[in-house]
């Protein structure tokens, strides 16, 4: 009898313990999400520059574009650009058709063929306009596709991140504020994900050196959001 009610007892005291504990899911928390935005001018270019050439026969026109194209890399090569930031992107030879007078019938034939190389390249924003004008002058007579990147994203990334949860933590206290309650300690902190560079479209002229093409880099910002849950006091 004395064990069984010993044993009694330890259930009236375990029982008596966990009434007096909080009960967790009856906490009042405060999920608040925060946003953050780095901005910084590019600093690379990256562009499609190449020739197309015509003669009577294939041969002929991909000879005529390899003496070109070679004149390209030669250039490429002259002002310092690696390899590693050079990469054909397009190489196509075509047939060139008669054109027939309107009205007038004709039988289509071939009169000679084409033939387009292009490569995209990856230079310093510095010095764009400069390769973009030396390349024209070695024989390029295509260009475009230009856009702009950050070579290093990772600083403005962490600012960005800094900066989303300062702007969480401003809200919840302006919330908490509102509700006349205490934000307590943090229960989490979940990431919601980081965006690419996007360009911003406020157009910042570099200062181009004399004969470079004018470029135009513009800004770009750096997104990171994050979403913060506090407990209420």
């Amino acid at each position: 009898m004395k064990a069984l009610a010993w044993i009694g007892l330890c259930v009236l005291a375990a029982a008596a313990a966990q009434a007096a504990q909080p009960d967790q899911s009856a906490q009042r928390t405060l999920t608040v999400a925060g946003q953050g935005v780095a901005k910084a001018a590019p600093d690379e270019a990256s562009f499609s520059t190449g020739v197309v050439s015509q003669g009577t026969t294939a041969t002929q026109a991909l000879a005529a574009n390899t003496r070109a194209m070679n004149a390209v890399f030669a250039t490429l090569k002259r002002l310092g650009i690696p390899d590693k930031d050079i990469q054909t992107s397009d190489l196509s030879l075509s047939p060139q058709y008669q054109t027939c007078k309107p009205g007038v019938s004709c039988t289509q034939r071939i009169v000679g063929y084409q033939v387009s190389n292009n490569v995209s390249v990856t230079v310093g924003l510095d010095k764009t306009g400069a390769v973009l004008d030396a390349l024209v002058g070695s024989g390029s007579n295509q260009l475009g596709g230009i856009s702009f990147s950050i070579h290093d994203t990772k600083p403005l990334l962490a600012q960005a991140r800094q900066d989303a949860v300062k702007d969480a933590l401003g809200r919840a206290q302006l919330y908490a504020g509102a509700a006349n309650v205490k934000l307590g300690p943090i229960l989490s902190i979940q990431e919601g994900g980081a965006e690419p560079p996007r360009p911003l479209y406020r157009a910042m002229m570099m200062a181009p050196s004399a004969g470079a093409v004018p470029v135009a880099g513009g800004e770009q910002s750096v997104t990171a959001s994050v979403s913060i849950t506090w407990l209420l006091q």
